[in-house]
């Protein structure tokens, strides 16, 4: 059984995202770059997509963040910190439940447990790291918040069942993904306003469609093993739905700025946003396994643009 000191041959995995020589793997020992790929720091969209609805809503709850610009900045590193370290966590948790699966599916097969470079064993040790460290930056904030960090640990270990059980795992994900958006303002104002309620619900929308985008490169694969994914639910309508997905997001994300108060700048940035949307489903490729990866990882430009449209709006 090779191990992370002996650098295994990987199988020949045909498409895949997992860059054994990206720039991140050639800067850290060899033995460390398994529980890289483990946790996915050489693929950062991830750890992009969980924390921008944390960000979104430190922003939204900051009453003048110009003024507190400090304070501000301050909250969004330990939400940056803490989006790395709990991505990393709830992709090694869904690593060791899946790693039967993903050992079947051709863009999965070369993962660091499935390909033999980690034991399950070794996987839930570094999991019990990122854990403990998350537990340290989760301590930094308040009451209400450290209880929601708390909270969200039932979806991090729970969603990645959900594809056995249901077509809508992407709905899960969406409740696990944006849970920041809870936190983020519960950081700021110590409770859970309207304003991040509906930033929270906006933002489940806005991970259907990016993630049914995401689950399209693996329908051939899912169908075959029988995992349930939006991408084999939706079939040939999930343009019609994404854009769906989308129109809510937008709508969802206007009317959390309105219950905060925001000023007139911001909805005319926001569609700058929802521009960036509509480009995404006009120009999708469904059948197209790279097209989908770019247009799932180009919803970064998606998430720069709301924080961009709330500060605007707090001007």
């Amino acid at each position: 059984m090779p191990t992370a000191s002996t650098g295994p041959t990987l199988p020949d995995s045909g498409f895949t995202d997992i860059r054994q020589d990206g720039w991140l793997a050639r800067r850290v020992p060899a033995g460390l770059r398994p529980y890289v790929t483990l946790a996915r720091l050489d693929r950062p969209i991830g750890t992009w997509l969980l924390l921008f609805p944390c960000w979104w809503s430190v922003a939204l709850a900051t009453p003048q963040p110009f003024r507190d610009w400090p304070a501000l900045l301050w909250l969004m590193a330990l939400f940056g910190i803490g989006a790395v370290l709990m991505r990393g966590a709830g992709c090694t948790v869904n690593d060791i439940l899946d790693r039967k699966f993903d050992a079947m599916v051709e863009r999965t097969r070369s993962r660091p447990i499935p390909s033999g470079q980690v034991s399950v064993r070794q996987a839930l040790a570094f999991l019990v790291l990122q854990l403990l460290v998350s537990l340290l930056v989760l301590l930094q904030l308040g009451m209400t918040a450290i209880g929601l960090g708390v909270l969200s640990l039932a979806l991090v270990f729970t969603y990645p069942l959900m594809k056995r059980i249901t077509w809508w795992p992407q709905a899960f994900l969406g409740l696990t993904f944006n849970w920041g958006a809870l936190m983020g303002w519960a950081a700021v104002q110590n409770d859970v306003g309207w304003p991040a309620v509906a930033l929270y619900v906006t933002g489940i929308a806005w991970t259907l469609g990016y993630d049914t985008i995401y689950a399209h490169q693996d329908k051939e694969d899912d169908a075959r093993i029988g995992v349930k994914s939006t991408a084999l639910r939706l079939g040939d309508q999930s343009k019609i739905w994404i854009y769906g997905f989308y129109t809510l997001t937008y709508v969802g994300i206007g009317i959390a700025g309105r219950l905060a108060g925001l000023g007139g700048l911001f909805l005319p940035v926001l569609s700058l946003a929802a521009l960036q949307l509509a480009w995404q489903v006009a120009t999708w490729r469904p059948d197209d396994q790279g097209d989908c990866l770019e247009k799932f990882k180009s919803n970064r430009w998606f998430g720069w643009l709301v924080l961009a449209a709330i500060l605007a709006g707090k001007i």
